[in-house]
């Protein structure tokens, strides 16, 4: 699929005109576009965009494809375009276009309905579930002792007078990287967590402490629970796109597969044994 949307952005450079608001640069006159930066990135980061990268990100593209173009310069002065090699691995890449393109064609003409994809999902509902997630504070202690030491000074402490002097607690004693954020971890499913830490954050109520030090290989940990959030079941609205691209990209891969058997059965094939090859 990587190959079918290089040609899609080289159709889209084709057929559209381009405004002031399309070049990034010109050199010698011939201009970069934005569509050129796209190109150059989703090369090597296939999800990525020229308008998501920070302003020095930016730049080094474009010095990049300045350079680019120079190179191109110098290789048309150079007579390249004369060398056989040019020419053989120009068939090539006509070859390969030809190819994107037709499989671009097959893609486009796959259609997935949206009765279609509610059915797969009412279906396979398991498979777009969030599993029950904990939201929760720690203090990361060196010693079992000083755990001991914060717990003690915890325990008698119910509601916000626990939730305020936790957090305290966590900014001045912590010794783990969430101590700037009062020893906030977010929210974290059982499996995200080491099992030591995991087993004892799940044993908790909301708004509850660990009693004992939890010991991990990071140190010894003193865990507070905010809230426990329940296993959910993402809607049909939130992952019918997901969805449909994927039944898509399905029937795309059987209609291939089966063209591919049909064209083999109409043709004249010779291949060698391979076994005497090396």
């Amino acid at each position: 699929m990587k190959m079918i949307k290089s040609s899609l952005l080289v159709a889209s450079m084709v057929l559209t005109t381009l405004s002031a608001s399309d070049v990034v640069a010109k050199v010698n006159g011939k201009s970069i576009t934005k569509e050129d930066a796209n190109m150059f990135i989703q090369a090597s980061a296939p999800q990525s965009s020229f308008a998501d990268l920070d302003l020095k990100q930016k730049t080094m593209v474009v010095e990049r494809l300045v350079e680019r173009e120079l190179f191109i310069e110098a290789a048309k002065k150079e007579g390249i375009e004369k060398n056989p090699e040019y020419a053989e691995n120009l068939a090539k890449i006509k070859d390969e276009l030809l190819i994107n393109l037709w499989m671009k064609a097959q893609m486009d003409n796959t259609i997935v309905s949206n009765s279609e994809a509610k059915d797969f999902y009412d279906k396979n509902k398991d498979q777009y579930k969030t599993p029950q997630k904990a939201k929760a504070r720690h203090i990361l202690l060196k010693s079992e002792e000083e755990a001991k030491k914060i717990i003690d000074e915890l325990k008698a402490l119910k509601g916000d007078d626990l939730a305020k002097k936790f957090v305290e607690l966590a900014k001045s004693k912590s010794v783990g990287p969430s101590k700037v954020n009062g020893g906030d971890l977010g929210e974290f499913s059982a499996e995200q967590m080491v099992p030591e830490f995991s087993k004892a954050t799940f044993a908790l109520k909301d708004g509850e402490i660990t009693t004992t030090a939890v010991k991990t290989q990071f140190g010894y940990h003193v865990i507070y629970l905010e809230k426990m959030v329940a296993e959910s079941t993402l809607e049909f609205d939130g992952v019918k796109d997901k969805i449909i691209q994927h039944l898509k990209q399905q029937q795309f891969n059987t209609k291939v597969t089966e063209v591919a058997k049909e064209l083999k059965t109409k043709a004249k094939i010779d291949i060698s044994d391979l076994n005497k090859t090396k």
